[in-house]
């Protein structure tokens, strides 16, 4: 890896001036989930080594290097190239700032493109919802193809960084973004700087940009439609008003389709379809690194992550299977790394693709009705392998693999003997399926994703389908007459069905939109010749390596208080320090703080120090006194997170205890007989959590549970007696409607002594606004929330309106005592909205609510501000 790093990147950052970098790379090997970033604070890169089961045709690290080496190329164009460049995190807030981020990940993805014969840019499935969004005639905004939708499927930033990125090269020349970003790196402060500098260097600014190459694209691709004969076929689904996609069907008889069905308003669940459309739900589960499962003989496999209950850098994949007669649901593996799990004909047996930590790959047989290994087949070269599947006979399997050379389509049998029926080639082959003709797969011989068969024998090569947008997943009817597959429509995957007839595959009449830029590049694949050079290694010292200094950043507590704090965070994210000052603008003196925070340990350590200045008001004989001092703060805490996941079900626990240590001196105009130390005061809490998984769509979860416990008492300090003792629950209901949501919170508080006037427990809208009438024993507090629209309106550059919403509350306090279930204390409603302001891609919830109070209080209705934001 390290021959390959240090060879690939002047290519790399060729485009952008960029030949030579210093960054940390780490490589993660315990995790699933395929994925690599590049950050600030600290600056380094980390690649998580398992490949996934279905990306472009080259070696999955190769793949990683070459997008995220361009990251590391972007970010030491824009920081002068420091391997340090302090302040790190006041630089990555600049970036997105500044610079969009389909411009980071198109510029990369048109540079893996660029510089390899694989890449996404080269992948029609990829680039597919764009092509469909544009020839169904949807003209969706820039705002909307920028920062997605909770109705439409909208392409996505990477794909219109992509399109972007290649068509500004293809008009503006090879080195347009080395000037644009030398331009904002010598001009850093205005608004949209990348905007203002395109259009300086192209004549067009981001918006234009887009308008320009969303033409471009549809008129190139309705080109390639005329070229490209297809055909229409009817969905066997019901038609639908938002996104949403019935993934893999197979036809378990004449009355019932299976399908893995999810959309922007259900998570994934399993479904059957009938005749006329109407649809049965079976069984949620859990995330998937892609949709998949494998049916026969009435049972369903699958496989999806599961966490490690304490770290989670460490994830499994685990195989699991569902009997459609009894409902059983069974968990086939533990702490497995397996995937595409494929049943025999008989379902008594699985097979699926196994990575172990040092990245080794093997297809292995499984028993379907106790997961016991049954056998493993050789794979000397260690290709990557992928979506595998058997014979009906169960003595052969099919399976594709990956290397530099491409995707190959191949099969194994019990003794280990492998043939090739597809050499290495750049097409996009994917989940091969026995038929009675051959061997039926996914591939893109004629542009488009279709589905393709070959015969073993004579290598013959047919196609199955000519969807105009793609076409994926095949299944055999049960009369063998006919396939069932996934037809790519504007809305997602929908099923559709075709007789089994042989056809040419036709003429390759994909649209390569990287090729202007491949063609400035001019380098051919920079894999084809990596040198074998040898490096010494040496082990990593994690206390030696601790403290990792990278920011001084502004901090703002409040509008009296605000200040300065210096950064350190490791490489492994497992210690976190800071020191800085605030000033505290009322009382005109300054804080010293310094905390650290280790999470190396299976309990969370932290630490925080304070020296600061306070302020108190006291009754004496002359009337109210104001008191000051300063004090030395010391509190440890330490705290046992527990995550568990199964299915579609989250749970979580945390404990937590936590204590104190004050010092008080220098007092000014304080009575003589104030309490100089306060002694290890200790706090308890414990949490539970149980979730259901979210769609995109839901306010809340349809299903959980919280509850909460708290209890802050002094036994080490006799003379401040007192305590708190607070439950807290939270139970969410679903609503009368789809994506509605009900919240049930009951809490409870007993204090006492010194703590009698603390709050621990949420209350009632309108609270600091009403004047109590007793001490705070209980609340219960009942919100129902609602979406009411998915207008996807882009209001020029300031704002993008994704959804507006909706709630009705009814709030009770100390139930019992001053209010009874007929008389809440405070009731009314509120609207709320998400949005995207000013073309930036942090989400701001903005609204309003207001708050009628119980006539007992004497209180005009109160009018509440709501704004949050989120990244």
């Amino acid at each position: 890896m390290t021959n390959t790093l240090r060879h690939i990147y002047p290519y790399v950052g060729a485009s952008i001036g960029r030949r030579n970098t210093s960054i940390p790379i780490l490589l993660q090997n315990q995790g699933v989930i395929a994925n690599g970033f590049v950050q600030l604070g600290p600056k380094k890169s980390e690649f998580y080594t398992t490949p996934p089961q279905q990306f472009d045709s080259q070696d999955w690290l190769n793949n990683l290097a070459v997008h995220e080496l361009r990251h590391v190329a972007q970010f030491d164009k824009l920081t002068g190239g420091q391997a340090h460049p302090f302040p790190e995190d006041v630089y990555l807030a600049w970036f997105g700032v500044s610079i969009p981020l389909w411009f980071f990940e198109g510029d990369a993805v048109s540079t893996e493109t660029s510089l390899t014969n694989a890449g996404r840019g080269r992948i029609p499935s990829w680039i597919m919802p764009y092509r469909t969004q544009l020839l169904e005639g949807k003209k969706f905004s820039y705002s909307k193809v920028n920062f997605d939708s909770e109705k439409d499927l909208t392409p996505g930033y990477y794909q219109l960084g992509y399109v972007m990125a290649s068509n500004l090269r293809k008009q503006s020349g090879r080195n347009i973004f080395d000037s644009v970003l030398t331009d904002i790196k010598r001009r850093p402060l205005r608004p949209y700087p990348f905007s203002g500098s395109l259009k300086k260097f192209s004549g067009k600014g981001s918006k234009e940009w887009f308008d320009n190459t969303s033409e471009n694209l549809r008129k190139e691709w309705e080109l390639q439609a005329q070229k490209t004969p297809s055909k229409n076929y009817p969905s066997l689904n019901k038609k639908a008003s938002y996104a949403t996609s019935w993934f893999l069907p197979v036809k378990i008889n004449d009355h019932q389709l299976l399908t893995l069905k999810q959309s922007k308003s259900e998570p994934a669940h399993f479904a059957l379809i009938s005749p006329d459309k109407k649809e049965k739900k079976l069984l949620s589960i859990g995330y998937q690194e892609q949709p998949w499962f494998s049916y026969a003989n009435g049972v369903v496999v699958w496989d999806e992550v599961r966490y490690d209950p304490r770290y989670r850098q460490r994830s499994y994949s685990v195989i699991s299977s569902y009997d459609l007669q009894s409902g059983r649901t069974k968990k086939l593996s533990s702490r497995s790394r397996l995937f595409s799990p494929a049943l025999s004909a008989d379902a008594k047996k699985i097979v699926a693709v196994r990575f172990d930590l040092s990245n080794q790959c093997n297809l292995v047989e499984i028993d379907a009705s106790n997961g016991k290994l049954l056998h493993t087949y050789p794979n000397p070269d260690n290709l990557i392998l992928q979506t595998p599947a058997y014979r009906p006979d169960g003595e052969e399997v099919a399976f594709v693999s990956v290397s530099e050379k491409g995707k190959a389509l191949r099969t194994i049998d019990r003794s280990g003997k492998i043939s090739t029926l597809i050499a290495e080639s750049q097409q996009q082959l994917s989940r091969p399926v026995y038929f009675p003709q051959g061997i039926a797969f996914n591939a893109h011989y004629n542009g488009i994703d279709n589905i393709y068969c070959i015969e073993p024998g004579t290598k013959k090569i047919s196609a199955l389908s000519a969807a105009k947008y793609g076409a994926f997943n095949p299944s055999l009817s049960p009369d063998g007459q006919a396939i069932v597959f996934n037809n790519y429509g504007v809305q997602g995957y929908e099923i559709s069905e075709s007789p089994l007839k042989a056809e040419t595959p036709g003429e390759n009449n994909f649209v390569f939109l990287g090729a202007a830029a491949a063609a400035q590049e001019n380098s051919g694949n920079v894999f084809s010749a990596i040198p074998d050079s040898t490096f010494a290694s040496r082990p990593y010292h994690t206390l030696g390596n601790l403290f990792k200094v990278h920011s001084i950043i502004p901090v703002i507590e409040d509008e009296y208080r605000g200040g300065l704090q210096i950064n350190s965070d490791n490489l492994l994210s497992t210690m976190n320090a800071f020191a800085g000052v605030n000033y505290f603008r009322d009382l005109n003196r300054f804080e010293y703080n310094a905390g650290l925070t280790y999470k190396g340990f299976y309990p969370v350590l932290s630490a925080v120090y304070r020296n600061r200045p306070r302020r108190t008001f006291y009754s004496s004989k002359s009337g109210v006194q104001q008191g000051d001092w300063r004090e030395n703060y010391v509190k440890v805490q330490a705290s046992l997170p527990i995550s568990l996941n199964a299915l579609n079900d989250s749970y979580n626990f945390s404990l937590n205890t936590a204590t104190s240590y004050t010092q008080r001196y220098l007092p000014e105009n304080m009575p003589q007989n104030y309490i100089t130390t306060l002694k290890f005061p200790m706090e308890y809490n414990f949490t539970f959590t149980h979730t259901t998984r979210q769609s995109e769509r839901d306010i809340a979860p349809q299903w959980a549970q919280i509850l909460r416990l708290t209890y802050l008492h002094q036994p080490f300090d006799k003379q401040l007696g007192g305590d708190l003792f607070a439950a807290e629950s939270f139970l969410y209901f679903p609503g009368i409607a789809r994506n509605h949501s009900f919240l049930a919170n009951f809490s409870f508080q007993r204090t006492s002594g010194i703590r009698r006037y603390d709050r621990e427990i949420n209350t009632v809208y309108g609270y600091s606004n009403i004047l109590a009438r007793n001490k705070l024993s209980n609340t219960l507090l009942l919100n129902y929330r609602f979406p009411i629209v998915f207008p996807d309106a882009e209001i020029g550059p300031l704002a993008y309106i994704r959804n507006l919403r909706g709630g009705l509350f009814c709030h009770y306090e100390n139930l019992g005592e001053e209010t009874n279930l007929a008389e809440p204390k405070t009731f009314g409603f509120e609207l709320r909205s998400s949005m995207n302001l000013l073309r930036y891609k942090p989400l701001v919830d903005v609204g309003g609510r207001v708050v009628f109070v119980n006539k007992l209080y004497n209180q005009n209705p109160i009018l509440e501000l709501i704004l949050n934001y989120s990244f």
